[in-house]
C-alpha cells in the first residue's frame, strides 16, 4: 500500500474474466434479444464517420415518442454514464452534498456519489428519503435488484418527501415489466431510459435522460457530455427503440419471459427457496442452504450475489429458457 485511497470499482453480473458462461442467470437483460431489424440497423451503422454531434434527428425522434421537445432529450453512452454526469451536474449546479439511493438498489448511484465525495444515504422500500439540504434522490422503477414496482401513490410520496431535491427516476427496466402498470411520473422529475437491457444488447452503450425543463441543471448536464457521447451503434439502437416492429417484438418477448419466470419460480418453490415478489424478469431468491457457487460456475452457470446491491444473503436470478433452467436444477440436485 502506498497510502493512496483505493479506487471505487463497480460490481456487476455477467462476464467475470473466467470461463465462458453458458447459462447466465446473473444478468437482468432480455435473453431473447435483440430483435432482428434492430440488430441489422446496429450492424449497418456507419462507423466511417462521426455521428451528428448534436444528435438532432435522434433527439427529435425520441422527444416525439415522449411528447417532449427534442431539446429536453439528453443522449448518453449508457445508464452508468448518465448517472455519473447527472451526479456531477447536481454537485456543480445545485451544490448537492448528499445523495439518497434505494436500498436495495443499483450500486452505481452510490458509487458515482462517493467518487465525488458526496454523502450517501439509503432508504428502504418502506422508508422515505429525508434530505437535509441540496440533494439528489434516485428512484429505480421497477427496482433493480428486486424487480418490485412502485404505485403512483408511493412514488408521489417519495417526491413529496424529497422536497426541493433533484429527483431522478431510473426506468431502465420499464420495458421488462411483466406485471402491473407503471406509476405516474411526478411533475418535475428527471427520467433515465436505458433500452439496451430490454433489447438484449447490453454491449451497445446507449441511453437518454428526459429533463423536466430547460433550466440551469439541464444546461450543465448537456455541457458535461463529451463530444460524440453516443456511438454510431448507439444512435442506431436508440433510433429503433420506438419503432413499431420493436414494440411488437417486446410484447411477444414479455409473454415468453412470463412463462419462463413462472416455470423457474415453481421449480425453486418446490425446492424450498425463498423468493420475493417481482414485476420483472428478475427477482431476489434465497436458497435453503448455501449455494455451491464454485461448482455452478465450473458448470458454466452464474447467479448474482445481491450483497453489493444492498441485499446480503440474497441472490438475483433471471428467467432463462428451459435448457438453462434444467442445467441449474441439475447442479442444485447434486449432493
Amino acid at each position: 500500500m502506498n497510502g493512496h485511497p483505493m479506487p471505487l470499482l463497480p460490481e456487476h453480473g455477467g462476464p467475470d474474466g473466467g470461463p465462458a458462461i453458458q447459462h447466465d442467470f446473473s444478468t437482468n437483460a432480455n435473453p431473447l434479444g435483440p430483435p432482428l431489424a434492430l440488430l441489422r440497423a446496429v450492424q449497418d451503422a456507419d462507423r466511417g464517420r462521426y455521428p451528428d454531434p448534436q444528435y438532432g434527428a435522434l433527439r427529435e425522434r425520441l422527444g416525439a415518442a415522449h411528447g417532449l421537445p427534442a431539446a429536453r432529450v439528453l443522449v448518453a453512452s449508457g445508464g452508468a454514464e448518465a448517472i455519473r454526469r447527472l451526479s456531477l451536474a447536481a454537485l456543480l449546479e445545485q451544490g448537492c452534498r448528499e445523495v439518497w439511493v434505494p436500498s436495495p438498489g443499483f450500486g452505481d448511484y452510490a458509487l458515482a456519489a462517493r467518487a465525488l465525495g458526496l454523502a450517501v444515504f439509503g432508504y428502504a422500500a418502506d422508508e422515505l428519503p429525508r434530505p437535509q439540504g441540496p440533494a439528489l434522490v434516485w428512484v429505480c422503477e421497477p427496482n433493480n435488484p428486486s424487480g418490485a414496482g412502485l404505485t403512483s401513490a408511493r412514488l408521489q410520496a417519495i417526491a413529496a418527501a424529497s422536497g426541493d431535491a433533484l429527483l431522478v427516476v431510473d426506468r431502465a427496466y420499464e420495458a421488462l415489466r411483466l406485471d402491473g402498470e407503471p406509476p405516474a411520473m411526478p411533475p418535475g422529475c428527471w427520467q433515465l431510459i436505458c433500452p439496451n437491457k430490454a433489447l438484449g444488447l447490453t454491449g451497445v452503450r446507449a441511453a437518454y435522460l428526459l429533463a423536466p425543463t430547460e433550466d440551469a441543471l439541464w444546461a450543465r448536464a448537456l455541457s458535461l457530455a463529451p463530444s460524440w457521447v453516443l456511438s454510431a451503434e448507439g444512435v442506431a439502437l436508440l433510433g429503433h427503440w420506438h419503432a413499431p416492429a420493436t414494440t411488437l417484438w417486446l410484447d411477444h418477448s414479455r409473454e415468453q419471459l412470463q412463462l419462463w419466470r413462472a416455470q423457474l419460480r415453481g421449480a425453486l418453490a418446490r425446492r424450498g427457496w425463498e423468493q420475493r415478489e417481482s414485476q420483472t424478469n428478475f427477482w431476489l431468491v434465497r436458497p435453503p442452504r448455501p449455494l455451491p457457487v464454485q461448482r455452478l460456475r465450473a458448470a458454466g452457470i452464474k447467479l448474482r450475489d445481491a450483497a453489493s446491491l444492498g441485499a446480503p444473503g440474497w441472490w438475483r436470478l433471471a428467467a432463462l429458457p428451459a435448457p438453462a433452467q434444467q442445467a441449474l436444477l441439475k447442479e442444485l440436485s447434486e449432493p
